[in-house]
């Protein structure tokens, strides 16, 4: 059988690494996990017991709303409002989706068809290539590096692609470079979107990971913005929610109601049990986002000031949950996959091959912050054990 959209897709390189650590454990082996980015922290404790209460309510188990109910859209304006002083109208410029993920794939439905163009940075998280490549359209991929460097990039890159992008996709800070810009770079990249008549799809994924004093500019902030631009915000990794799927598309209000009524074909919406935890999450545990902000800033200093000791230099990311690693030197021709294999099976430390996220991303792992700094410190002795060509 054919399957059409799924026989061209190239091998998940991820999956290589996870199979290394799932044999690895089958066989005893203690592997330290820094791959993939799934959150270890709980959720708010008073949105778990709201979830237990809502669920026990028989009304609750009832097809719910694909747009999210209207105080779980309000909760999120709310949010907005006290969190980047964006005024949002939670009729007609907010959206539930389940999970950014889903959000986003469908979005791209919404947006594109085959033979449209659409520029998307490089590397990059895998589903902003693939969104776009399931809809039949061209990516053309702008490789990322500072702002200002990516900014001049982009303008290029539109002004030569024919036919003219129809939308640009942009996520900061920005996963897997962790690549943070200012809010001069997103009145830039809005100024330049009203002019050309162009869409902006902003993932808002690590809206509250901001490290150092840095706080990560919302692109609803930016005069004009809502004219050309919308953003997906996620309780993910802000109130540690990963498994719930809940997440949100902000901004442009025809391009809310386009992707309503996609939606309202494709699905009944999150489980409203899980909708009336989240307004409680938003609402009642607003400094949640802080704690998880320090918790995953300890992280980093953790492995950052780790990886220097053994002579592993790497710049501590401004944002994320992750920490973007070149390769070093004496290992560098060995590739992303073979390296990070050899981490796995001699360091028993397991991360993400930076190729997986695009070919930009070679020469590069990922590191994600998922382990408290005990276990990282544990990490860090296996790396210099394994890694002996380092300085």
């Amino acid at each position: 059988m054919e399957f059409r959209r799924i026989n061209n897709l190239p091998p998940y390189v991820f999956t290589i690494i996870d199979s290394l650590k799932v044999e690895m454990r089958r066989e005893g082996d203690d592997v330290i996990d820094l791959g993939f980015g799934n959150p270890d922290l709980p959720s708010p404790e008073l949105a778990v017991e709201k979830l237990a209460e809502a669920a026990h309510n028989s009304r609750n188990h009832r097809y719910s709303a694909s747009r999210g109910i209207p105080k779980l859209r309000k909760a999120l304006a709310d949010l907005y409002k006290r969190t980047w002083d964006v005024d949002l109208d939670p009729d007609t410029e907010v959206i539930n989706t389940i999970g950014a993920k889903e959000g986003f794939s469908h979005l791209m439905w919404a947006l594109l068809g085959a033979g449209d163009a659409v520029l998307v940075p490089a590397p990059s998280y895998p589903i902003h290539i693939f969104g776009p490549l399931f809809t039949g359209a061209n990516v053309r991929e702008v490789p990322l590096t500072t702002g200002e460097e990516f900014f001049d990039a982009l303008v290029d890159r539109f002004e030569y692609s024919w036919p003219r992008p129809r939308v640009i996709v942009l996520s900061f800070p920005h996963n897997p470079t962790t690549t943070c810009v200012d809010l001069d770079f997103m009145q830039r990249i809005v100024d330049f979107a009203r002019e050309h008549e162009v869409l902006l799809v902003h993932d808002f994924a690590y809206a509250d990971l901001g490290y150092d004093g840095y706080r990560p500019p919302s692109i609803l902030q930016a005069e004009g913005a809502k004219e050309v631009a919308v953003e997906f915000y996620s309780l993910t990794k802000s109130f540690s929610m990963a498994g719930w799927r809940v997440a949100f598309m902000a901004g442009n209000p025809e391009v809310v109601a386009a992707l309503a009524k996609l939606k309202s074909y494709l699905d009944y919406g999150t489980f409203q049990p899980i909708q009336i935890a989240s307004i409680i999450a938003m609402n009642e545990a607003p400094q949640y986002p802080s704690e998880m902000r320090e918790i995953y800033q300890s992280r980093r200093d953790a492995l950052c000031s780790g990886l220097h000791r053994i002579g592993w230099e790497v710049e501590p990311p401004r944002g994320t949950m992750f920490t973007w690693a070149p390769i070093p030197e004496p290992y560098r021709e060995m590739g992303s996959v073979e390296f990070a294999k050899k981490l796995v099976r001699e360091a028993k430390v397991a991360v993400s091959p930076g190729v997986g996220f695009g070919p930009g991303g070679e020469g590069n792992v990922r590191f994600a912050l998922i382990e408290n700094e005990h276990r990282i410190g544990q990490a860090i002795s296996s790396l210099r054990t394994s890694l002996t060509e380092l300085g």
